[in-house]
Protein backbone atom coordinates (compact mmCIF):
# COMPACT_ATOMS: atom_id res chain seq x y z
CA UNK A 1 0.00 0.00 0.00
CA UNK A 2 1.27 3.18 -1.11
CA UNK A 3 1.18 6.41 0.63
CA UNK A 4 0.53 9.81 -0.85
CA UNK A 5 2.74 12.28 -0.95
CA UNK A 6 1.73 15.37 0.76
CA UNK A 7 2.26 18.48 -1.79
CA UNK A 8 4.64 20.98 -0.77
CA UNK A 9 3.74 24.14 0.72
CA UNK A 10 3.07 26.67 -1.62
CA UNK A 11 5.39 29.35 -1.25
CA UNK A 12 3.82 32.74 0.16
CA UNK A 13 3.83 35.93 -1.40
CA UNK A 14 3.95 38.96 1.31
CA UNK A 15 3.51 41.31 -1.39
CA UNK A 16 6.80 43.54 0.48
CA UNK A 17 9.24 44.84 -2.20
CA UNK A 18 12.58 43.14 -1.33
CA UNK A 19 15.02 45.33 0.38
CA UNK A 20 18.13 46.16 -1.19
CA UNK A 21 21.80 45.44 -0.23
CA UNK A 22 22.33 49.63 0.33
CA UNK A 23 19.00 49.93 2.51
CA UNK A 24 19.99 46.65 4.70
CA UNK A 25 23.42 48.33 5.18
CA UNK A 26 21.85 52.15 5.76
CA UNK A 27 19.67 50.68 8.40
CA UNK A 28 22.38 48.63 10.03
CA UNK A 29 24.43 51.73 10.32
CA UNK A 30 22.02 54.16 11.51
CA UNK A 31 21.25 57.77 10.58
CA UNK A 32 23.97 58.88 12.67
CA UNK A 33 26.65 57.12 11.11
CA UNK A 34 25.25 57.97 7.44
CA UNK A 35 25.55 61.71 8.33
CA UNK A 36 28.79 61.58 9.61
CA UNK A 37 29.87 60.39 6.55
CA UNK A 38 28.15 62.84 4.75
CA UNK A 39 29.67 65.33 6.72
CA UNK A 40 33.16 63.75 5.75
CA UNK A 41 32.60 63.94 2.17
CA UNK A 42 31.60 67.25 2.27
CA UNK A 43 34.93 68.26 4.23
CA UNK A 44 36.93 66.50 1.70
CA UNK A 45 34.94 68.26 -1.19
CA UNK A 46 36.09 71.77 0.10
CA UNK A 47 40.14 70.29 0.70
CA UNK A 48 40.91 71.81 -2.95
CA UNK A 49 38.91 74.69 -1.95
CA UNK A 50 40.61 75.34 1.17
CA UNK A 51 43.85 75.05 -0.03
CA UNK A 52 43.16 77.80 -2.84
CA UNK A 53 42.40 79.95 -0.34
CA UNK A 54 45.19 79.19 1.50
CA UNK A 55 47.61 80.07 -1.27
CA UNK A 56 45.98 83.21 -2.23
CA UNK A 57 46.64 84.68 1.17
CA UNK A 58 50.58 83.58 1.25
CA UNK A 59 53.12 85.47 -0.34
CA UNK A 60 54.98 83.89 -3.28
CA UNK A 61 58.45 83.31 -1.83
CA UNK A 62 56.37 80.96 0.88
CA UNK A 63 54.20 79.12 -2.01
CA UNK A 64 56.97 78.08 -3.21
CA UNK A 65 59.04 76.62 -0.59
CA UNK A 66 55.61 74.85 1.49
CA UNK A 67 52.40 73.41 1.07
CA UNK A 68 49.43 75.00 1.87
CA UNK A 69 48.62 72.63 4.56
CA UNK A 70 51.66 74.08 6.78
CA UNK A 71 49.71 77.11 7.68
CA UNK A 72 48.12 75.20 10.34
CA UNK A 73 51.31 75.41 12.12
CA UNK A 74 52.35 79.27 10.99
CA UNK A 75 49.37 81.16 11.02
CA UNK A 76 51.21 84.13 10.84
CA UNK A 77 52.23 83.59 6.51
CA UNK A 78 48.13 85.00 6.08
CA UNK A 79 48.61 88.04 4.44
CA UNK A 80 45.99 90.10 1.74
CA UNK A 81 49.11 91.84 0.04
CA UNK A 82 47.90 89.38 -3.29
CA UNK A 83 44.39 90.53 -3.21
CA UNK A 84 45.88 94.28 -3.05
CA UNK A 85 48.09 93.62 -6.30
CA UNK A 86 45.03 91.71 -8.15
CA UNK A 87 42.50 94.78 -7.71
CA UNK A 88 45.29 97.21 -8.34
CA UNK A 89 45.84 95.21 -11.65
CA UNK A 90 42.19 95.84 -13.07
CA UNK A 91 40.90 92.62 -11.65
CA UNK A 92 37.85 95.43 -10.16
CA UNK A 93 36.47 95.75 -13.92
CA UNK A 94 36.20 92.15 -14.92
CA UNK A 95 34.79 91.69 -11.62
CA UNK A 96 31.66 93.66 -12.61
CA UNK A 97 31.91 92.88 -16.43
CA UNK A 98 31.35 89.03 -14.99
CA UNK A 99 28.15 90.52 -12.85
CA UNK A 100 26.67 92.75 -15.95
CA UNK A 101 26.80 89.55 -18.04
CA UNK A 102 25.57 87.09 -15.62
CA UNK A 103 22.46 88.81 -13.80
CA UNK A 104 20.88 89.82 -17.21
CA UNK A 105 21.64 86.35 -18.91
CA UNK A 106 20.01 84.20 -15.66
CA UNK A 107 16.90 87.02 -15.50
CA UNK A 108 16.42 86.60 -19.35
CA UNK A 109 16.77 83.17 -19.56
CA UNK A 110 14.30 82.15 -16.65
CA UNK A 111 11.53 84.88 -17.79
CA UNK A 112 11.30 84.10 -20.96
CA UNK A 113 11.61 80.10 -20.51
CA UNK A 114 9.17 80.43 -17.63
CA UNK A 115 6.72 82.06 -20.26
CA UNK A 116 7.62 79.76 -22.84
CA UNK A 117 6.95 76.36 -20.93
CA UNK A 118 3.66 77.59 -19.51
CA UNK A 119 2.82 78.28 -22.96
CA UNK A 120 4.07 74.79 -24.01
CA UNK A 121 2.59 73.25 -21.16
CA UNK A 122 -0.86 74.55 -20.86
CA UNK A 123 -2.28 76.73 -24.06
CA UNK A 124 -3.08 74.91 -27.11
CA UNK A 125 -2.08 77.33 -30.10
CA UNK A 126 -0.86 75.51 -33.84
CA UNK A 127 2.55 73.72 -34.00
CA UNK A 128 2.67 73.44 -30.34
CA UNK A 129 3.62 69.88 -30.85
CA UNK A 130 6.22 70.87 -33.82
CA UNK A 131 7.58 73.85 -32.18
CA UNK A 132 8.48 72.15 -29.24
CA UNK A 133 10.52 69.18 -30.96
CA UNK A 134 12.68 72.13 -32.54
CA UNK A 135 12.81 73.65 -28.78
CA UNK A 136 14.07 69.87 -27.91
CA UNK A 137 16.54 69.32 -30.94
CA UNK A 138 18.28 72.64 -30.36
CA UNK A 139 19.53 71.28 -26.99
CA UNK A 140 21.91 68.56 -29.34
CA UNK A 141 23.47 71.74 -31.29
CA UNK A 142 27.16 72.49 -29.99
CA UNK A 143 28.22 76.13 -29.29
CA UNK A 144 31.18 75.40 -31.57
CA UNK A 145 28.99 75.96 -34.86
CA UNK A 146 27.81 79.16 -34.42
CA UNK A 147 30.43 81.19 -32.70
CA UNK A 148 31.59 82.22 -36.61
CA UNK A 149 28.18 82.79 -37.91
CA UNK A 150 27.43 84.97 -34.72
CA UNK A 151 30.90 87.02 -34.78
CA UNK A 152 29.55 88.26 -38.64
CA UNK A 153 26.35 89.08 -37.85
CA UNK A 154 27.43 90.84 -34.60
CA UNK A 155 29.69 92.69 -36.31
CA UNK A 156 27.53 93.72 -39.28
CA UNK A 157 24.99 94.98 -36.19
CA UNK A 158 27.96 96.87 -34.26
CA UNK A 159 27.80 94.63 -31.07
CA UNK A 160 30.79 92.31 -31.74
CA UNK A 161 33.03 92.46 -28.29
CA UNK A 162 30.03 94.43 -25.92
CA UNK A 163 28.40 92.76 -23.05
CA UNK A 164 24.96 92.89 -24.68
CA UNK A 165 26.88 90.72 -27.77
CA UNK A 166 27.39 88.01 -24.92
CA UNK A 167 24.42 88.46 -23.05
CA UNK A 168 22.67 87.64 -26.12
CA UNK A 169 24.65 84.74 -27.30
CA UNK A 170 24.18 82.92 -23.77
CA UNK A 171 20.26 83.57 -23.64
CA UNK A 172 19.91 82.22 -26.87
CA UNK A 173 21.90 79.38 -25.99
CA UNK A 174 20.29 78.67 -22.54
CA UNK A 175 16.92 78.89 -23.40
CA UNK A 176 16.40 75.34 -25.16
CA UNK A 177 17.46 73.31 -21.93
CA UNK A 178 15.44 76.06 -19.83
CA UNK A 179 12.12 75.71 -21.61
CA UNK A 180 12.94 72.19 -21.95
CA UNK A 181 13.20 71.70 -18.14
CA UNK A 182 10.28 74.04 -17.12
CA UNK A 183 7.68 72.82 -19.45
CA UNK A 184 8.53 69.26 -17.68
CA UNK A 185 8.01 70.35 -14.53
CA UNK A 186 4.85 72.90 -15.06
CA UNK A 187 2.86 69.34 -16.71
CA UNK A 188 2.93 67.88 -13.42
CA UNK A 189 0.91 70.88 -11.73
CA UNK A 190 -2.57 69.84 -11.44
CA UNK A 191 -4.78 71.19 -14.10
CA UNK A 192 -7.72 71.76 -11.62
CA UNK A 193 -6.28 74.25 -10.32
CA UNK A 194 -5.37 76.50 -13.77
CA UNK A 195 -9.60 75.07 -14.43
CA UNK A 196 -10.28 76.45 -11.24
CA UNK A 197 -8.38 79.96 -11.90
CA UNK A 198 -9.95 80.79 -15.78
CA UNK A 199 -13.22 80.08 -14.08
CA UNK A 200 -13.12 82.75 -11.79
CA UNK A 201 -12.28 84.85 -14.52
CA UNK A 202 -8.29 84.42 -14.25
CA UNK A 203 -6.31 85.50 -17.81
CA UNK A 204 -3.51 83.51 -18.96
CA UNK A 205 -0.84 86.10 -18.00
CA UNK A 206 -2.72 86.11 -14.10
CA UNK A 207 -2.37 82.38 -13.78
CA UNK A 208 0.85 82.45 -15.20
CA UNK A 209 2.03 84.96 -12.61
CA UNK A 210 -0.36 83.65 -9.41
CA UNK A 211 -0.77 79.95 -9.99
CA UNK A 212 2.16 78.81 -12.19
CA UNK A 213 5.22 80.58 -11.45
CA UNK A 214 4.69 80.08 -7.56
CA UNK A 215 3.94 76.52 -7.98
CA UNK A 216 7.34 76.45 -10.16
CA UNK A 217 9.90 78.20 -7.84
CA UNK A 218 11.75 74.35 -6.95
CA UNK A 219 11.99 74.23 -10.89
CA UNK A 220 13.09 77.64 -11.64
CA UNK A 221 15.32 78.54 -8.32
CA UNK A 222 17.69 75.48 -9.19
CA UNK A 223 17.52 76.59 -13.01
CA UNK A 224 18.59 79.84 -12.30
CA UNK A 225 21.43 78.31 -10.34
CA UNK A 226 22.43 75.86 -13.33
CA UNK A 227 22.35 79.13 -15.71
CA UNK A 228 24.35 81.37 -13.11
CA UNK A 229 27.24 78.98 -12.46
CA UNK A 230 27.57 78.07 -16.48
CA UNK A 231 27.93 81.95 -17.96
CA UNK A 232 29.85 82.76 -14.56
CA UNK A 233 32.73 80.22 -15.28
CA UNK A 234 32.07 80.58 -18.66
CA UNK A 235 35.57 81.33 -20.86
CA UNK A 236 34.88 80.49 -24.53
CA UNK A 237 32.08 82.69 -25.33
CA UNK A 238 33.92 85.12 -23.58
CA UNK A 239 37.54 84.51 -25.75
CA UNK A 240 34.94 85.05 -28.96
CA UNK A 241 32.74 87.67 -28.28
CA UNK A 242 34.21 90.08 -25.55
CA UNK A 243 37.24 92.94 -26.18
CA UNK A 244 39.75 93.56 -23.71
CA UNK A 245 37.33 96.47 -22.17
CA UNK A 246 34.38 94.18 -21.66
CA UNK A 247 36.08 90.94 -20.83
CA UNK A 248 34.84 89.16 -17.48
CA UNK A 249 36.93 87.44 -14.71
CA UNK A 250 37.29 84.26 -16.69
CA UNK A 251 38.97 85.67 -19.57
CA UNK A 252 40.93 88.17 -17.02
CA UNK A 253 42.94 84.91 -15.46
CA UNK A 254 43.77 83.44 -19.04
CA UNK A 255 45.58 86.73 -19.61
CA UNK A 256 47.30 86.74 -16.67
CA UNK A 257 47.84 82.83 -17.25
CA UNK A 258 49.72 83.91 -20.45
CA UNK A 259 51.22 86.83 -19.25
CA UNK A 260 52.73 85.38 -15.71
CA UNK A 261 52.72 81.88 -16.60
CA UNK A 262 54.27 81.64 -12.55
CA UNK A 263 52.27 84.68 -10.75
CA UNK A 264 50.64 82.13 -8.59
CA UNK A 265 49.63 85.44 -6.23
CA UNK A 266 47.76 86.64 -8.50
CA UNK A 267 45.94 83.69 -10.18
CA UNK A 268 44.82 82.17 -6.68
CA UNK A 269 43.25 85.15 -5.92
CA UNK A 270 41.78 86.25 -8.62
CA UNK A 271 40.47 82.15 -9.21
CA UNK A 272 39.76 82.36 -5.18
CA UNK A 273 37.87 86.08 -5.56
CA UNK A 274 35.70 84.54 -9.29
CA UNK A 275 35.11 80.79 -7.13
CA UNK A 276 33.59 82.34 -3.89
CA UNK A 277 30.31 83.98 -5.59
CA UNK A 278 29.07 81.09 -7.53
CA UNK A 279 29.80 78.77 -3.71
CA UNK A 280 27.93 81.23 -1.43
CA UNK A 281 24.91 81.00 -4.01
CA UNK A 282 25.09 77.15 -3.99
CA UNK A 283 25.02 77.13 -0.07
CA UNK A 284 21.92 79.99 -0.04
CA UNK A 285 19.66 78.24 -2.49
CA UNK A 286 21.05 74.65 -1.86
CA UNK A 287 17.72 73.55 -0.66
CA UNK A 288 15.96 73.53 -3.92
CA UNK A 289 18.22 70.72 -5.08
CA UNK A 290 16.69 68.14 -2.88
CA UNK A 291 12.94 69.33 -3.51
CA UNK A 292 10.91 66.68 -5.24
CA UNK A 293 8.90 67.51 -8.24
CA UNK A 294 5.61 67.04 -5.90
CA UNK A 295 6.86 70.05 -4.41
CA UNK A 296 3.99 73.25 -4.04
CA UNK A 297 1.23 70.81 -5.03
CA UNK A 298 -1.94 70.15 -3.50
CA UNK A 299 -3.15 67.67 -1.03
Amino acid sequence: MTTATAPAPAEVHTGAPRRSVITRIVDRLGGGAIQVVMVLLGLFWLVPTLGLMVVSLRTPAVNGAEGWWTIFTKPAELTIENYKNLLASGFTSSFWNTVFITVPTTVLVIGIAAMAAYAFAWMDFPGRDLSFLVVVGLLIVPIQIALIPVAIFYGGVGIFGTIPGVVLFHVAFGLPFAIFLLRNFFVGIPASLLEAARMDGASELKIFVRVVFPLGKPAIASLGIFQFLWVWNDMLIALVFADTDNQPMTKQLQSQMRQFGSNVDILSSGAFLSLIIPLVLFFAFQRYFVQGMMAGSVK
